[in-house]
């Protein structure tokens, strides 16, 4: 009864919404239908399905301080996201995504809420089968995170660089007892990136510390370049345990435009999510046009204890 009443009321603000956009950015609707039909071999034969690939809905907006004057301005920024399950497989129809407020001026950008740190952010544009069954949190990665309770400062470009810090509040969870059966409580989160974008080269150095775990570090390097209708990346990332323990990943995508069609292709190897994981990607897009395109992808991924995995999709996405 709660999850259609938040549907239903969802449902009548939407229209709403869209009519009271103008031309003054405090209000935007916006959204993407992205769904597969897919083929998946999981180890237990193939089993076809529709796939909704993170779809999503959301609002956005900039409302001018006119009362204040302040040099390079002054607005409140916000921003509320949902996930969609447009397949219809989700016991949730809507789900949280990038949910924020804040303020933003000559000196930067300050925001709170629930969103993807700082570390997730600087994979940019690298990961090509983002959302799909070949996205790097698959068996790359296990630090892309969105965080609640997240309170964010990003500095304004200066010559294309920029950095972004983020504070993760855990509230003092308590996540178990030591042996004096005193409680031991989640350790607050710290997110960094370092970032420079410009004349198609993209570079970050980022790094997490608390985020994951108590006593987990993670470090992550990523590199961009486009030039014409080419466009190739790779990324690194290295995770350190509270015991000292490390694992490494990686991995390499390119991408060639020829008209309306984009081939793509990735590969990587990574024992963070799985041992001796490795993964590939294939895939061809095709754009109808600037809001709309169908795309087809393979995924082959493997593993240490007999993991093997593949995935075969055409679908659709729309954006709005």
């Amino acid at each position: 009864m709660k999850k259609t009443a938040i549907s239903l009321a969802i449902a009548a603000v939407v229209p709403a919404l869209a009519t009271a956009q103008d031309d003054s950015k405090a209000l935007e609707l916006y959204g993407k239908a992205n769904v597969a039909f897919q083929s998946a071999d999981e180890g237990d034969g193939d089993v076809t399905d529709i796939k909704s690939n993170a779809s999503r809905l959301g609002v956005k907006g900039e409302l001018p301080f006119d009362n204040i004057d302040i040099a390079g301005g002054l607005k409140g920024i916000y921003k509320m996201e949902y996930q969609v399950d447009v397949d219809g497989d989700a016991e949730e129809t809507f789900s949280q995504r990038n949910i924020y407020a804040g303020i933003e001026g000559g000196f930067g950008q300050v925001i709170g809420g629930k969103f993807d740190t700082p570390l997730k952010v600087a994979q940019k544009k690298v990961d090509l089968f983002n959302d799909l069954e070949g996205d790097i949190k698959s068996i790359i990665t296990k630090s892309d995170n969105r965080e609640s309770n997240n309170l964010q400062y990003t500095t304004p470009s200066f010559g294309g660089f920029k950095v972004s810090t983020a504070y993760i509040s855990n509230r003092d969870e308590v996540i178990g007892v030591d042996e004096f059966e005193n409680e031991i409580t989640r350790d607050n989160g710290t997110s960094v990136s370092f970032a420079y974008d410009n004349n198609g080269i993209y570079v970050a150095y980022a790094y997490d510390m608390d985020v994951e775990a108590n006593g987990w570090d993670t470090s992550r390097f990523v590199t961009q370049y486009n030039i014409g209708p080419v466009q190739v990346g790779a990324l690194y990332e290295e995770q350190e345990k509270e015991d000292g323990s490390t694992q490494d990943g990686w991995m390499t995508s390119a991408a060639y435009k020829i008209n309306a069609w984009t081939m793509k292709a990735q590969y990587g190897q990574s024992d963070i999510v799985q041992e001796d994981g490795e993964t590939y990607s294939l895939g061809l897009d095709y754009k109808l046009s600037s809001a709309a395109k169908v795309f087809g992808f393979f995924t082959d991924e493997t593993a240490a204890e007999d993991y093997d995995r593949s995935y075969f999709g055409i679908g659709t996405e729309l954006k709005f």
